[in-house]
């Protein structure tokens, strides 16, 4: 059985004492659950197990290479007895002391480490609460057990031991433990360790024995009710920016330093260091525990609903790939886990009040049709293509509805919206059509494109930007000419000119009404009009020049991409703006 199955099998078991300890904290008045916050720590969990996929061979591998070459007392009769076993388990628990404190004590480190601390709540729940990208580094930490010989495969077991060992500590409804407390990580202990009261902080780093911080001077005793998270509070449900936030961080601090060394310096000095430069034009508030919010946004019951049932069968997904994760071709692994990474962003945007369950229906509908397009499961691409343009549809309806007074539908925005996403769709069911309906499909798309253009044209003059008109005309311009030896037919020539033109000046459009309005919505459209363009110059690279690998997952992928951005920014502010006039309005 692979570790990927036995993660699977033992998935059941996690959940179950999670419920317990819901279960137990609800009667006793001590909840410590939040729904949001459970969902995120489980979904980066499971996020760092779809990624273990892909790396984990890198620690195994890089291990097993230095054990073959350098390892001094490599007797696997000695180490499968059950003392060498025991041994084993010191060793990789004194290993990971000093690779958790590393971890605190170097910003690269903390960087991979921080997705573990991010919660302000403190359950079973944050113990599933993992990294994607520690296995980067962490490796070098346990090479001492290989040059000492301890074999590959009994590495792999004292390491799932000791981190099974962790998941217990995670609770508040255990108390202190009198004895046990000073010689192993407990959950009073360990409670300690995840606190960023002043006293509390970076102490506490032993996995299975807390010995370690007695000999090493790390060591606290519980003895002030605890606050948990990170001092630069998350304050998102985005699992992907969870992971991303401190090297994104660390990344300004160091473009943002003059000094060449202080560049450098950034990523291995503790958390939190910045260099004198940085810190005096970028600063940033101190941390006070008494000004420490819990991050906890307001989100209607029906999108808690839908998160949480989306979380639940995205969990089963999850648990068929991994299952199967060893006899399934690395391209399917790798298609289906960017699926569920979409799905989980999803979850945790709507938790946040970024997207509306309809847009998250339409981002699900749209992961689907690129995923059964890129994986040939025609079947169920012909259901998913044309439900995501759907869906986009009744979305904007919507909006119109829900926005106007009277419930009227009567905006220009909403009428050239919907005539492009209609458009759109009949496009979509073209060029999906088993025989040569490129053509019909290609004229669908361009009726569209005019649409967008009458769409960014209201309330603007035409192509504000001449930059940005010449940029783009000159780019489409330099696609074409580079397509026109492989176009078969005139007419065929003729139809790519006109798209070419209509996309073109769509981009266009829509870069200058950004350049115009100048918020964030309006350059979010623009983007999305410019990954239009990008989408379908990899479709004319795919058909006409020569295959693009995986084309189906990024053409598909960037379209769907575009016309999101198009429509929730385009929604989103002209909603606004009717709401504004709404209120304006007297009322008769």
């Amino acid at each position: 059985m692979s570790p990927s199955q036995i993660i699977v099998l033992a998935t059941p078991v996690f959940l179950l004492l999670i419920a317990v300890e819901f279960a137990w904290g609800y009667a006793h008045g001590r909840n410590t659950y939040r729904l949001n916050d459970a969902i995120n720590s489980i979904s980066l969990g499971v996020l760092s197990q779809l990624g273990g996929l892909f790396t984990k061979l890198l620690t195994l591998g890089i291990y097993t290479a230095v054990y073959s070459a350098v390892a001094l007392y490599p007797d696997t009769a000695f180490w499968s007895t059950w003392y060498g076993a025991l041994l084993a388990l010191v060793f990789y628990d004194f290993c990971y002391y000093w690779l958790h404190r590393g971890g605190h004590r170097s910003a690269i480190l903390w960087a991979a480490h921080v997705v573990h601390h991010q919660s302000q709540c403190y359950n079973l729940s944050t113990a599933l609460r993992q990294t994607g990208s520690g296995v980067l580094l962490a490796w070098v930490f346990y090479l001492p057990m290989a040059i000492a010989g301890v074999p590959p495969l009994i590495f792999a077991i004292v390491g799932l031991v000791d981190l099974l060992y962790q998941f217990w500590v995670h609770t508040e409804q255990v108390n202190k433990l009198g004895w046990f407390d000073r010689v192993f990580c407990s959950p009073s202990n360990h409670r300690v360790h995840h606190a960023v009261n002043d006293g509390y902080l970076d102490k506490n780093y032993g996995g299975i024995l807390i010995l370690w911080d007695r000999l090493f001077g790390t060591f606290r005793e519980e003895d002030e009710p605890c606050v948990y998270g990170t001092r630069g509070t998350l304050n998102s449900w985005d699992p992907l920016w969870a992971n991303a936030e401190v090297y994104w961080g660390l990344m300004q601090d160091s473009w943002r330093a003059q000094n060449w060394a202080d560049k450098v310096r950034v990523w291995f000095r503790p958390p939190g260091w910045r260099a004198n430069d940085v810190a005096l034009k970028f600063p940033k508030p101190a941390f006070e525990l008494s000004r420490v919010q819990v991050y906890d946004p307001v989100v209607s019951r029906g999108a808690s609903l839908f998160a949480a049932a989306q979380f639940t069968l995205l969990l089963s997904g999850v648990s068929a790939v991994l299952w199967f994760a060893d006899v399934m071709p690395l391209r399917s692994s790798a298609v289906w886990t960017l699926a569920l990474v979409t799905g989980y962003w999803v979850v945790g945007a709507l938790l946040q009040g970024r997207i509306t369950v309809l847009e998250a229906l339409m981002i699900d509908c749209a992961a689907m049709a690129t995923v059964t397009s890129a994986l040939g499961l025609l079947d169920l691409h012909y259901v998913f293509k044309p439900l995501t343009m759907t869906i986009a549809i009744i979305l904007v309806a919507n909006y119109a509805y829900s926005t106007s007074s009277g419930g009227r539908f009567g905006t220009y925005f909403h009428a050239f919206l919907t005539a492009a996403l209609t458009c759109s769709l009949l496009g979509d069911v073209f060029l999906m059509l088993p025989g040569n309906y490129f053509i019909p499909g290609l004229t669908s798309f361009l009726v569209a494109h005019l649409f967008y253009i009458a769409l960014f044209r209201q309330g603007q003059a035409w192509f504000p930007s001449r930059r940005a008109l010449f940029i783009v005309v000159a780019f489409g311009a330099a696609m074409y000419a580079l397509l026109w030896p492989s176009l078969p037919d005139p007419v065929l020539k003729l139809a790519v000119a006109a798209y070419v033109a209509a996309i073109s000046l769509m981009t266009a459009q829509a870069i200058g009404r950004a350049a115009v309005l100048s918020h964030d919505a309006s350059r979010w459209t623009a983007v999305g009009a410019g990954v239009f363009m990008l989408s379908d110059s990899l479709i004319a690279i795919n058909k006409f020049l020569q295959p693009v690998p995986l084309a189906p997952l990024w053409i598909l992928a960037s379209y769907y991409a575009a016309q999101l951005l198009i429509v929730h920014n385009v929604c989103r502010t002209q909603s606004a703006s009717l709401r504004h006039q709404d209120r304006r309005t007297p009322s008769a």
